[in-house]
């Protein structure tokens, strides 16, 4: 490379500088450090040199190209070079902010880090934890469905939250919806909408928190970005007379000889709440039938015990166990769970005329029953095997009762309703094992004491002496009012929120006197 005595550069002089063996510079006087090279097949590019680390002897020279001749004219560049110049006399060094810049990670290749690397739970109970292989199977998707195809070519820096909110209106516009054959038997489908945007929208948010915390990008540009974050939670429940036909349907399609392991897994669904998996992939070695317990080895949220109510458990002892397999309702053929009931849930709801609801519309009736039941939110939470109480409060109505009953009570409900016994009367309170005097009723001491309190007191008087009393929240309304009266006494329960309440010797009197009065009028 050989170079001419500098010259101030005219578009005269770029023009008449023909190519010769080697390339060649021809430098500004000009402007110090701008000049343009002319390559052997006569192409010509406006550079600068300078020297960086805001200069000296011993700092490493740079080159750096500004544009090509005749995309820019002489000026132009000129004008681009006296910034470019101007920025490394003061210690910036363009060239390598460039380099580095090239060499940046576009967004294609940080959903592919993501996966190797960032698959993780990264708040909550379960923080720090792989996610489920289904779970991080299904986020992997959605992000190489929707933000590689409008994002990737993007470098990871440049993504603004301008960027996300046009992104998030391409995925509800559907402009990333597919459905295509990817082989016998196979297809790609993908959906757009709102539901689609807000679910890659939290994929990607958790995206760029794990880049941020290895330094990628010093921001999280989603957490900037206007967009619909809400939830917009189903809360959709069968009434009892819905799953009165849901369980005439299941019924029905067993005497057509529907798969009987499809049908079971639906009436378990509806009787415990239980999440489609945790059902289906259910195994004997996580039923405690004896105690009536469900102990999950890996739920949702990590092993969860969950209460059984007695028709839950009763149709458990009736399904008989097949030799060679952990799971109570194993594949008809290989060695993994009955997987079916997709295929056979389209019918069940066609023939119950329940268009739109899906499994887990069941879990949301099972804590839809419990809180209109009169069930307190720890105990239906225990129900469901929520993690924490903030899952629960979708069903909070009302406030009031330990697990396992908790779950018998609401079960028989169930129960009787997928028998197809719906009694519209209201529920009639536990009696003690032992027989003895029954508890008034709510109306009969009204006039001592408000419904709410009376119904509370004697739910307390008819539990058998032997046992500690009954767990319920403990800031309960009713049960605290009685507290303060001198009628009932709570004593500390597994937790903050829970106490065990029993009833006083003068509540006990209070009630003994009622019962007196009825028996004489």
């Amino acid at each position: 490379m050989t170079e001419d005595k500098s010259i101030k550069l005219t578009k005269t002089v770029v023009d008449t500088a023909g190519p010769r063996e080697a390339r060649y510079e021809i430098w500004d006087s000009e402007l110090s450090g701008f000049g343009v090279r002319i390559a052997k097949t006569g192409r010509k590019t406006f550079i600068i040199r300078y020297r960086a680390e805001g200069g000296g002897r011993s700092a490493p020279r740079r080159f750096m190209t500004v544009g090509r001749f005749g995309t820019l004219t002489v000026e132009q560049a000129r004008k681009k070079a006296k910034e470019l110049l101007a920025a490394a006399t003061v210690g910036d060094d363009p060239a390598n902010k460039r380099q580095a810049k090239r060499a940046e990670m576009k967004m294609s290749g940080l959903i592919d880090h993501y996966e190797k690397e960032g698959c993780f739970i990264q708040r909550g109970k379960r923080q720090g934890q792989p996610m489920k292989p289904l779970t991080k199977k299904y986020t992997v998707a959605r992000l190489r469905h929707h933000v590689v195809p409008l994002l990737g070519h993007k470098r990871v820096t440049e993504v603004n939250a301008a960027d996300i909110e046009r992104f998030f209106r391409d995925v509800e516009a559907g402009k990333t919806a597919k459905n295509e054959k990817t082989g016998p038997r196979t297809r790609i489908i993908v959906k757009g909408g709102n539901g689609a945007a807000r679910k890659v929208f939290r994929d990607l948010s958790a995206v760029f928190s794990f880049a941020k915390r290895h330094e990628i990008v010093a921001a999280n540009p989603c957490e900037k970005a206007v967009v619909d974050k809400s939830d917009r939670q189903k809360t959709r429940f069968l009434t009892l007379e819905e799953v009165t036909r849901l369980g005439a349907a299941c019924n029905a399609l067993e005497a057509e000889g529907v798969n009987i392991k499809a049908l079971n897994i639906t009436r378990l669904w509806v009787l415990t709440g239980c999440r489609r998996n945790e059902i289906a992939g259910l195994k004997w070695d996580e039923l405690d039938l004896e105690n009536g317990l469900l102990v999950l080895d890996d739920s949702k949220t990590g092993k969860s015990t969950r209460p059984l109510c007695a028709a839950a458990a009763t149709l458990l002892k009736g399904v008989e166990k097949v030799e060679g397999t952990d799971y109570v309702f194993p594949a008809d053929e290989g060695d993994s769970y009955f997987q079916g009931t997709k295929n056979i849930w389209p019918k069940i709801v066609k023939k119950a005329e329940l268009p739109g609801v899906t499994p887990h519309t069941l879990r949301h009736t099972v804590g839809a029953t419990a809180t209109s039941n009169g069930e307190a939110l720890a105990l239906t939470g225990a129900i469901l095997g929520h993690a924490n109480l903030r899952s629960t409060m979708i069903y909070a109505h009302v406030q009031h009762d330990p697990s396992v009953k908790a779950a018998n009570r609401v079960g028989r409900r169930i129960a009787s309703a997928l028998a197809g016994e719906i009694k519209p009367a209201p529920r009639k309170r536990r009696k003690a094992e032992n027989s003895g005097p029954v508890a008034p009723s709510a109306s009969a001491g009204s006039r001592l004491l408000p419904d709410a309190e009376w119904a509370a007191l004697a739910e307390l008087a008819i539990l058998p002496a032997a046992e500690a009393g009954f767990l319920a929240s403990a800031s309960d309304p009713a049960l605290t009012m009685l507290a303060k009266r001198g009628f009932a006494e709570a004593v500390s329960g597994p937790n903050e929120l829970l106490a065990w309440w029993r009833i006083t010797p003068v509540g006990a009197a209070l009630i003994d006197t009622q019962v007196e009065h009825r028996a004489a009028a």
